[in-house]
């Protein structure tokens, strides 16, 4: 063991602990949960810590020596290295001081290492006047948070939606010849093709993936440079450009100062709109798993017009039987995402006067939210997706015995004749066509060009 000392007094701290007393006295305040915040945000705030450290050496405010080892240091954490040294729950203060500080007394004892010098020393780098040169806890979280969840979204989900996307419309296309009942309220509607129908699911992760960018577009502000209450206080007045720059280059995204720094650190209205559109985007990938295991329920008593892949044994006491646990498991992971956007949306309330202290609880929400909607939709397309095949003599037979054909003939006999036809061949378990001649409503050959369910899906 050994002792360190902050502004409150000392701190027993393990030998191999890289964080320091701060982060010890957050971990004793703070056994909540056992989680402790996303890797993607801890790599999110090394990357900025990085380009706050640069950007104080081109202002000549940190020597190149200090920041070449600050720099080194984050970019291990950046690639994944030490996230161990990072036990704070996510439960904590509500403007992620204690996650900032950890992030400081890593950086700081890790240079120390570098630089032969003892852990806990503070040399030749200080956690405070040095890794936290310029910046606030207050500025620096809401920058990291946008950073690192816009990453995400790019990294993450974007790849999964139009991977998911590229398979359900190769089914689209393969698809694209069987003609099939459509349903509308859960009944018989008139037909369509089971391309028509898997076209509508490939535009919406089209739409999916759009509404990424879109999310994206909405973190690009970022709250560097504001300082404790917006202001600015103890901040160079090129500093916040540079570092905005830094990131930029770092991450392949155009982040820019925020306009107004009292609405970037008192509100959090951009992370409820990405909340919004994950939510949406949850809501999308629920239809398209619920249509699909509803399209290839059975497999002799359901619909089955669809053959979904077996992926394991789907009864601990019914032998044989198979269930389509792909869907099942991303309706779940929808339903995850949208409880996460629901917890943003209220945290997004809780931005008192000049800070939001619901930070670090943003941070895991939406994290979770595109770590579990990526995996889902990634998963789902190719354990799912790519294996499905239809049974089209179950299509052709559903068609064939469907009563809505008879919309078809509204034009030769109108609503009210072949509303009649329906509900007789319905009543009398016989077919339009059967019904139609009996009543001598049109001529054989007209009533079976009418009838064709080809002309049906394709108007006009």
């Amino acid at each position: 063991m050994r002792i360190e000392k902050d502004s409150m007094g000392e701190m027993e701290l393990p030998d191999a602990a890289l964080f320091g007393a701060s982060t010890q006295r957050a971990v004793l305040n703070f056994p909540i949960s056992g989680h402790g915040m996303p890797e993607g945000f801890l790599s999110g705030l090394a990357r900025v810590k990085l380009a706050c450290a640069r950007a104080n050496e081109e202002l000549g405010r940190l020597d190149a020596g200090k920041a070449g080892l600050i720099a080194t240091a984050a970019e291990e954490i950046i690639a994944g290295q030490n996230m161990d040294q990072f036990p704070v729950d996510v439960f904590q203060t509500g403007s992620g001081t204690s996650s900032n500080m950890n992030m400081n007394e890593v950086l700081a004892n890790r240079c120390s290492q570098l630089a032969g010098k003892p852990v806990g020393s503070k040399e030749p780098v200080h956690p405070n006047d040095d890794c936290n040169l310029g910046q606030s806890s207050n500025d620096i979280v809401p920058t990291t948070l946008h950073v690192s969840v816009a990453v995400a979204l790019r990294d993450q989900l974007k790849p999964a939606l139009q991977e998911l996307e590229t398979s359900l419309q190769a089914k689209a296309d393969a698809f694209a010849e069987v003609v099939k009942i459509g349903r509308t309220h859960l009944m018989d509607a008139t037909p369509l093709t089971l391309g028509q129908e898997f076209s509508g699911y490939a535009a919406q992760l089209r739409k999916g993936v759009a509404r990424v960018d879109r999310a994206v577009e909405a973190l690009m502000e970022l709250a560097i440079g504001g300082t404790a209450v917006g202001t600015g206080i103890n901040c160079h007045p090129e500093f916040a450009g540079k570092v905005c720059r830094l990131l930029s280059e770092q991450t392949g995204l155009a982040f820019r100062e925020a306009d107004n720094h009292f609405e970037a650190q008192g509100g959090r209205d951009d992370s409820v709109e990405v909340a919004g559109l994950l939510a949406t985007i949850a809501a999308s990938l629920t239809k398209v798993a619920n249509d699909i295991r509803l399209l290839g329920s059975g497999p002799r008593s359901g619909i089955g017009e669809l053959a979904l892949p077996a992926t394991q044994p789907g009864s601990s006491i019914m032998p044989g039987k198979v269930n389509p646990v792909m869907s099942e498991m991303l309706v779940q992971a929808s339903l995850y995402a949208q409880g996460m956007a629901t917890i943003v949306q209220g945290c997004g309330r809780d931005g008192h006067f000049e800070l939001n202290v619901t930070i670090p609880l943003i941070a895991k929400s939406l994290h979770d939210a595109i770590t579990v909607l990526a995996n889902g939709a990634s998963t789902f397309s190719r354990r799912c997706v790519e294996g499905l095949e239809v049974n089209k003599e179950t299509c052709d037979q559903l068609v064939k015995r469907s009563l809505m054909l008879v919309t078809a003939l509204n034009p030769y006999i109108g609503y009210d004749n072949a509303a009649k036809v329906a509900k007789r061949a319905f009543a009398e378990n016989k077919t339009l066509r059967e019904v139609v001649l009996e009543e001598g409503l049109m001529k054989e050959a007209d009533l079976e060009k009418a009838l064709d369910p080809m002309s049906m899906v394709q108007p006009g």
